[in-house]
């Protein structure tokens, strides 16, 4: 997600932009901080701002430009960012836009923070008359008078931007007087319309469990309707033991009787062999006794 927030001083646009930071997870880029990191790291870039910067020269917009390539080009600024003071004119809108065609990029969204300017020097005022009262020092940029000067260049320099913008279809109004957690809220809702985010995440996450769920219950149904199927197998199983044992029965009990007879049947047959050969040998027995007799009486 790439954005850019405009608005006058005291819109609230470093508040909105540090938790668009926190809830996005993307990178501010300040204009500023850029510059001082390029300088101090000694990028070929920063050592020109240095230059420049050394003379008491404003920076040019090409030397800027380079510096917020260099900086989108670092891993932190993958998942997006927020650009912070820049741009402020058009000839800077019309470079950012190049760069971030070369770049292969795409701004999502532009949103103006509209604030009422002499609801802005009320606060202002009586924001610094407190201060005095308790007796703190109040900072030379934060008066009424330093505020006046800083909302006519605003005038000026940046609210052609709005035009800008508008014509290429990226500009979002909100309206910048709300409490801070309502403006929170409207960005939030005009950047889902413009698809720069996605739904939350457990809104997705509900969706794609609704058809599951759905799912897993027209499964188990299925599963329960098919258990009465699966207990009518049962009995028939049953009967089927019931009937095979049933056929069984029979066999193995004239099997059982077939062995019995069968043995009997041999028992006899050997009750009458043996006693048929013991009354064999009795006769044969008794006729050679017989014969032993009849000779003894011969030879008397």
């Amino acid at each position: 997600m790439r954005i850019i927030l405009l608005g006058p001083p005291g819109s609230g646009k470093g508040t909105q932009a540090q938790l668009l930071v926190q809830r996005y997870g993307i990178v501010q880029l300040s204009t500023g901080e850029m510059l001082r990191a390029a300088v101090a790291a000694g990028t070929p870039v920063g050592l020109k701002a240095k230059e420049i910067m050394a003379s008491g020269a404003l920076v040019p917009d090409e030397v800027v430009v380079g510096i917020i390539s260099d900086r989108i080009d670092q891993p932190d600024a993958r998942n997006g960012f927020i650009l912070d003071g820049f741009p402020r004119t058009v000839p800077q809108a019309e470079a950012l836009d190049e760069l971030l065609k070369h770049k292969h990029l795409k701004l999502d969204a532009v949103i103006e923070l509209r604030v009422n300017e002499s609801a802005l020097l009320n606060r202002v005022e009586t924001r610094v008359a407190q201060m005095r009262e308790r007796g703190e020092e109040v900072r030379l940029d934060d008066t009424p008078e330093v505020l006046t000067k800083r909302l006519a260049n605003y005038r000026n320099q940046t609210e052609p931007l709005i035009h800008y913008y508008s014509e290429r279809r990226k500009l979002s109004t909100i309206d910048g007087m709300m409490a801070i957690d309502e403006v929170t809220r409207a960005i939030h809702r005009q950047l889902l319309a413009l698809g720069a985010v996605e739904p939350k995440t457990h809104a997705k996450s509900a969706a794609k469990a609704g058809p599951a769920k759905k799912a897993k219950a027209s499964k188990t149904a299925r599963k329960t309707a098919q258990k009465p199927a699966k207990t009518t197998k049962k009995p028939a199983k049953s009967a089927k033991k019931a009937a095979k044992t049933a056929v069984r029965g029979p066999k193995k009990t004239a099997k059982k009787a077939g062995k019995k007879a069968a043995g009997k049947t041999v028992k006899k047959a050997t009750k009458k062999a043996a006693q048929k050969t013991a009354k064999k040998a009795v006769k044969k027995g008794a006729r050679k006794a017989a014969k032993k007799v009849t000779k003894k009486r011969a030879k008397r």
